[in-house]
């Protein structure tokens, strides 16, 4: 399986006492996010599903990145992508999505890179990235789907992935 992992985008700032989970993307944001969805799409990738943390900053990401492949497929919220979730229980719930091709999830920093670390070294404190926000990184996980078994393909910032486009 090649795992694609997207940081959502830039979110509004939270309102005092405001639900940190109800934060939107800003509207700029989700212009440069649909110019870094159409990036990856023309670097010719395609998801068999989407996972997306169920905060809304992330589901309105991951819901730009399906709109650039006529929602196809929708995206889906898994919530052990939610923030506060061990990376390892992320993981666990990947397990279930193992035997498709390509596959993205749209969450949250650190347990977006903790994830990644698993996956390419079995720990989750190894690996430390400066996973920015929109940016995304490319794993590519063998069929057994094993901690430690990754081999990362490539890591893009936002602004890498607009410029793809082109």
């Amino acid at each position: 399986m090649m795992l694609y992992i997207l940081r959502h985008a830039a979110a509004e700032e939270a309102a005092s006492g405001g639900d940190d989970g109800a934060r939107k993307l800003t509207e700029r944001s989700k212009e440069k996010m649909l110019g870094a969805a159409a990036g990856l799409r023309a670097m010719g990738l395609k998801f068999d599903a989407i996972l997306t943390s169920p905060l809304a900053r992330a589901t309105e990401t991951a819901e730009l990145v399906a709109g650039a492949y006529d929602n196809t497929p929708p995206p889906q919220v898994l919530p052990a992508l939610a923030t506060g979730i061990a990376a390892a229980d992320a993981v666990s719930a990947l397990r279930g999505f193992a035997k498709l091709d390509e596959v993205m999830i749209v969450g949250h920093e650190p347990q977006l890179t903790a994830i990644a670390s698993i996956l390419l070294t079995g720990a989750s404190d190894v690996v430390h990235l400066k996973l920015k926000t929109g940016g995304c990184i490319a794993i590519d996980l063998p069929a057994r789907f094993e901690r430690g078994g990754g081999e990362l393909r490539w890591m893009l910032t936002h602004r890498q992935l607009r410029q793809m486009r082109k």
